[in-house]
């Protein structure tokens, strides 16, 4: 199998995890919205946030929460999932501004775009395809946040080459994700379970910064970190595992004796960059 189709594969098998995902949180058993993601958020960001938005929220951080996004200015959300962090970032730019949700799931984008239309989000719109191959002008956005999804692109440094490329100068990127402190184990490294769990997509974090270099960003930097314990690695796996399997820790990953051992060699940090003038 060529590298492009192995790309390809990993991408099909995102898709399909994160479809089965949402499907659970519409069902109102959601994983991340009652756990580890809504700890993300204050309760004064999101009492305004639609509820279909906040129970189907996947990621690891706030991007928002570090951005200093100004009314007026065209913000990109690069896997915005069911939105939670474009009608955030909606509120501040106002109805001036606009906001792009950026997502590769078919299900992730109807959902979003039903929210929207249904609330009145007028200055939000969610488009259909990769990190890799963004759909939008060169120069075009003032700000991209991402929250948790670069770890899901096999092909991360064309992910940084087309944040860089649709960025406009002097424009910023805050990010949240998972990054790692020393390589994974084999096993895990091929787990699907651990791959749309966002772990085994996961590289180190001066990779993953240096990767951000290469694009062209400078000010690279890490602003705050969330050191994952046995508990929370596990939780990566058991809750997609959960979901894909109808089982709880179906992928058996989950007792590894890798766990204790990498406790405290993932984390979730909050990555910021600016493109310069």
């Amino acid at each position: 199998m060529s590298y492009e189709d192995e790309n390809q594969k990993k991408l099909q098998q995102v898709r399909e995890g994160y479809t089965e995902i949402l499907k659970k949180s519409q069902a109102g058993s959601g994983c991340c919205s009652t756990s580890t993601c809504g700890s993300n958020y204050a309760p004064e960001e999101v009492s305004s946030l639609p509820p279909e938005a906040l129970q189907s929220a996947f990621g690891c951080g706030n991007p928002l929460k570090f951005a200093e996004v100004k009314a007026g200015q065209t913000v990109l959300d690069i896997g915005s999932g069911a939105g939670i962090d474009c009608f955030l970032a909606a509120q501040k730019v106002g109805p001036k501004g606009r906001v792009i949700g950026l997502d590769m799931t078919p299900a992730m984008i109807e959902q979003a775009n039903q929210t929207a239309r249904e609330k009145g989000y007028t200055n939000v719109e969610f488009r259909l395809g990769t990190a890799d191959k963004m759909p939008l002008e060169n120069a075009s956005v003032d700000w991209i946040i991402s929250n948790c999804v670069i770890n899901l692109a096999p092909d991360k440094p064309a992910v940084f080459r087309e944040a860089f490329r649709i960025l406009k100068a002097g424009g910023r990127v805050t990010i949240s994700d998972i990054l790692l402190g020393v390589d994974l184990p084999q096993a895990v490294s091929y787990s699907i379970e651990a791959y749309v769990g966002c772990l085994a997509g996961a590289i180190k974090e001066e990779d993953y910064l240096e990767g951000m270099r290469q694009a062209g960003f400078e000010q690279v930097e890490v602003t705050s970190r969330l050191v994952y314990g046995p508990a929370q690695i596990s939780t990566l796996i058991e809750e997609t595992a959960e979901t894909r399997t109808k089982s709880c820790c179906g992928s058996g990953l989950s007792h590894e004796p890798w766990i204790e051992q990498f406790a405290g060699k993932v984390w979730s940090a909050e990555i910021r960059a600016v493109k310069p003038l």
